[in-house]
């Protein structure tokens, strides 16, 4: 009998076809503008080049929430603590800190040689300042409730407290600054690495308003420099002389370039235009399985899952019933052995397991029955009458893709129409914050080693929130938690109010937990190391002698 061609044989073939026309064609693209670079008179050449991902959308570390920023604020500014490349916490712009012995007080001494780049020292107040500008309403700053765990700093944020003064951040000393917390924080010293915990130069931004982070104007205390930033093409960091550890940084020049697509991030790197790949998102997928024995993979586990939100103020999306048979319908598995390909696993809770001893709970799990029954409870039996949605995600193939592959799901079993729409970073990012959206792509990737920084993404008004879904009970249950000093009874707390957020009246549809992937020859790069937050500071990276 004749082997017969169906149309299913042709969209695959078609599929492959277009895929492999992409990538040798950037890869012609990729030998041409490395031939033009060469015959071109040109600054002179980085120490490391990395692909880090879309166009950045700030480079201020009190208002960024990304990570792409998120890498390029570590290099250019430095909070009291700082990462190694293990992810541990050493000094930083502190040379050293003292705990009160009810360990609510944190008193921390600023170095005598830390200085900014236009030649003042870095002080107690500069951190004080700084932290009342995140705090401050009116600077919109999203990640605010990062600081929460100070003593009053919610109050004075929410409005509720005008006095700044009865705020737990003092400068005692040009160089001491006193911290008061509400209660013993047991990761605190994390939080002092973090970007929203940065200092800021307020006489920069007094100056130049929202563009004092551009070349010229900004003013920066870390191990690097801004140098350039060009739109669509890099941001050049150049090595700070002046920076008190200066002799322990070795890359004097860092690019870091810029792209949305996966193909032409990696092709860079495959062509040599690239040393580094940082974010799994720059590595096309199809290809993740014939590259997994190359001797430049390099592949790890963190603290970071891929979900989607729901935005709860839109029908139907308001009924629980609705947001959990979305849920029910996704086949996680599916996504992972047909799109990722890289060792993630299905996730339905929203914190990964093992963080600092936490079990999460079991959230929805894949269930097309369920999903059907659910649907109809809420009035939509097979799909009747169900308005027609839109699923949002930032510029990426990998998004893209399964973006594609719910909507084919949710069709399948619950027999709806979904549309996609996707939109540059900075807009995708500014579209969440307003609500302007029906469902939409996210990923969390934790910035401390405990579950609360996964759950507290969810209380009522917090910055990441970005779902207007609010519940009393668990922004209460998170508060108790983080008052709570017995490990145990906290973990169970923890584990309650979760199961609220993923199961009882979910606002998120959790997909998967990553699976970290770096790409780069360890012959020739050195100062990177796997670890659980995905931390990889450019001011640890060397290049080895040959």
């Amino acid at each position: 009998m004749p082997y017969r061609l169906s149309l299913s044989h042709f969209s695959f073939i078609t599929e492959e076809v277009i895929d492999r026309a992409r990538f040798y064609s950037s890869v012609l693209f990729c030998l041409l503008s490395c031939l033009f670079l060469s015959c071109t008179p040109s600054t002179p050449p980085a120490d490391l080049t990395f692909v880090n991902g879309s166009e950045p959308q700030s480079l201020d570390p009190g208002l960024i929430t990304g990570q792409l920023e998120g890498r390029l604020c570590r290099a250019l500014f430095e909070g009291l603590t700082r990462y190694n490349q293990k992810a541990d916490i050493v000094p930083g712009a502190a040379e050293s800190w003292k705990v009160s012995t009810d360990s609510t007080v944190y008193t921390f001494k600023i170095r005598e040689d830390a200085f900014w780049s236009d030649g003042l020292p870095v002080t107690a107040e500069d951190f004080v300042l700084s932290w009342k500008r995140v705090l401050t309403p009116e600077t919109a700053a999203e990640y605010a409730y990062i600081l929460y765990f100070i003593k009053n700093a919610e109050a004075y944020h929410r409005g509720e407290l005008h006095d700044f003064t009865q705020v737990g951040i003092k400068a005692t000393s040009e160089k001491t600054l006193e911290v008061t917390l509400k209660a013993p924080t047991p990761f605190f010293l994390y939080l002092t690495a973090f970007p929203t915990y940065f200092p800021v130069p307020l006489r920069a931004i007094e100056a130049h308003a929202d563009a004092w982070g551009l070349p010229g104007k900004i003013i920066t205390n870390g191990p690097y420099l801004l140098e350039s930033w060009k739109i669509r093409d890099r941001v050049t960091l150049v090595k700070n002389q002046d920076y008190w550890d200066a002799e322990r940084v070795q890359l004097n020049r860092i690019d870091s370039l810029i792209t949305d697509k996966a193909t032409t991030a990696f092709n860079l790197y495959a062509t040599g235009l690239s040393d580094l790949i940082v974010d799994k998102n720059m590595v096309p997928q199809h290809i993740i399985t014939a590259l997994k024995d190359r001797p430049d993979f390099h592949s790890y586990t963190y603290m970071g899952t891929y979900y989607y939100r729901f935005n709860v103020t839109r029908e139907p999306l308001n009924d629980p019933r609705v947001r959990q048979a979305l849920s029910a319908a996704i086949d996680r598995q599916r996504i992972i052995d047909k799109i990722t390909k890289a060792g993630e696993q299905p996730a339905t809770s929203f914190t990964p397991p093992n963080v600092a001893g936490y079990q999460p709970p079991d959230g929805i799990a894949y269930h097309p029955e369920q999903a059907q029954a659910l649907l109809a409870q809420a009035g939509y039996p097979n799909g009747t009458r169900f308005p027609r949605l839109s699923l949002l995600y930032n510029k990426s193939e990998l998004h893209e893709k399964i973006a594609i592959e719910v909507q084919a799901m949710w069709k399948q079993v619950l027999g709806i129409q979904v549309d996609l729409a996707n939109q540059e970073w900075a807009t995708y990012l500014d579209s969440m914050k307003n609500l302007k959206y029906d469902i939409a792509r996210s990923s969390w990737i934790g910035d401390y080693p405990d579950p609360n920084t996964f759950l507290d993404c969810f209380i009522t008004g917090g910055g990441n929130n970005r779902t207007g879904w609010s519940r009393d009970e668990y922004d209460q249950a998170i508060e108790k938690a983080n008052q709570t000093n017995d490990p145990k009874e906290r973990l169970a707390i923890f584990y309650d109010a979760e199961t609220l957020l993923v199961k009882e009246d979910p606002p998120i549809a959790p997909l998967f937990f990553y699976s970290g992937i770096l790409f780069y020859d360890q012959n020739k790069i050195g100062g990177i190391e796997p670890n659980v937050l995905a931390e990889h500071p450019l001011d640890q990276m060397f290049i080895k002698e040959d």
